[in-house]
């Protein structure tokens, strides 16, 4: 059966979109009529060629980590229990309470009964499911393992997505310390040290060079603080531009790398990614040399990207693993050590588990570690900038203070 697309008015004259699936157009009219619903428009869900394939990707519908786990932790429990997968899609699909998920599944339960494989069904909706997720499918596929690899590839998407949410748990602190810093001392320069300098005007005494420094922040702050705000936001976007060309953007990239402390917070989390990635591909039987392609796919960082690139026609030619990522010079030898020990012992799977896991958690220590030092850091800089402010109102009138004495 096929899957269709409708909007029909219920009993009330409100409209209603959905995905059924039925043999016909005619049928699904006839099982919208037997729901008391009054059929507009059905049609099948097929690719639409409204555009270049680039704008047909980029409007496709997605699925947040934490809807692609539980999804994928359902399939796994229903193949487990020995549904088939054509009967575990639509079980998933009736459970889900989100139109969009629900229309996503029907139509992937449709190409599977059309007699497509679940990966390449996947493939249908390729922001929902990336590469990553549809090629450890296949392999699970292929290997009869379905249930063990849906399970776990849900606990990699999991312990993902637990990472990023401590990650940003850690920096609302942070963000918020450093918008208010920047609020308290716009407000201080923009509108408390100018009311305060017609004082000194009218008192016409020498003021001391800490408030004229401060008079002459605030005087530029009035003048040129909304220009200043706006052209920042032009230069991000504009380098935002920059970076979209792909000779800047790896010229970047390859400097980023090299800084002294945000390097190894860049190196130290796309390395701890494609690790993570490795893992879970070549522990659900994806070829090393497919695995590692797919793997270098997912690293932000478009030099580490190409060092993966040739690291991995390396490996095709018999090189090992472990040497192939030590040619490029930007992996941690801890993580090459342990490597080329799973490598000589036949256990590559299991080490480059550890070695996931290694690389992970020294990641969020350094992650955390910066981030525990930017809260004080802009206190610090707040407390500074107001005593600054401060001491620069209070020293013409103690000046003053010593002259009327």
């Amino acid at each position: 059966m096929a899957a269709f697309e409708y909007n029909a008015l219920n009993p009330k004259g409100r409209e209603e979109k959905g995905v059924l699936e039925a043999d016909s157009v005619r049928k699904v009219r006839q099982l919208l009529r037997d729901k008391g619903l009054t059929p507009l428009d059905v049609n099948p869900t097929r690719r639409k060629e409204s555009g270049p394939k680039f704008m047909e990707e980029f409007f496709k519908p997605s699925l947040s980590v934490n809807e692609r786990a539980l999804v994928t932790r359902q399939l796994a429990t229903l193949i487990a229990a020995g549904l088939p997968v054509e009967e575990a899609l639509l079980a998933v699909s009736q459970q889900s309470e989100k139109p969009t998920i629900h229309s996503m599944l029907v139509t992937v339960r449709s190409k599977v009964m059309e007699g497509y494989s679940l990966a390449n069904a996947l493939g249908e909706y390729p922001r929902a499911f990336p590469s990553l997720h549809r090629a450890t499918v296949a392999a699970g596929e292929s290997a009869g393992h379905l249930d063990l690899v849906l399970n776990r590839l849900a606990d990699f998407t999991e312990t993902q997505q637990e990472s990023s949410a401590r990650i940003k748990q850690a920096l609302v602190y942070p963000v918020i310390l450093f918008v208010f810093t920047v609020l308290i001392l716009g407000g201080l320069l923009g509108y408390v040290v100018p009311d305060i300098v017609k004082v000194f005007a009218e008192s016409e005494q020498e003021l001391p060079w800490l408030t004229i420094a401060v008079i002459t922040a605030s005087e530029w702050v009035v003048d040129f603080g909304l220009i200043f705000v706006v052209a920042m936001v032009g230069v991000v976007f504009g380098i935002r531009k920059l970076l979209g060309n792909p000779g800047i953007r790896l010229g970047y990239d390859r400097r980023i790398l090299h800084l002294p402390v945000i390097g190894k917070l860049v190196k130290g989390t796309n390395t701890a990614q494609f690790a993570s990635t490795l893992s879970i591909l070549s522990s659900s039987g994806v070829p090393l040399v497919d695995a590692m392609k797919i793997a270098g796919e997912v690293l932000s960082n478009t030099w580490l990207r190409q060092n993966v690139t040739r690291a991995t026609s390396r490996v095709s030619e018999g090189i090992s693993l472990s040497s192939s990522l030590e040619q490029s010079g930007y992996f941690p030898p801890m993580m090459l050590h342990m490597i080329a020990s799973g490598e000589s012992s036949g256990e590559l799977d299991d080490m480059l588990a550890r070695v996931a896991r290694h690389q992970q958690q020294d990641a969020e220590l350094l992650m955390n570690m910066l981030l525990s030092l930017f809260g004080p850091l802009m206190l610090i800089i707040m407390g500074g900038a107001v005593f600054v402010i401060v001491m620069a109102i209070l020293l013409p009138i103690m000046n003053l203070n010593q002259l009327v004495v």
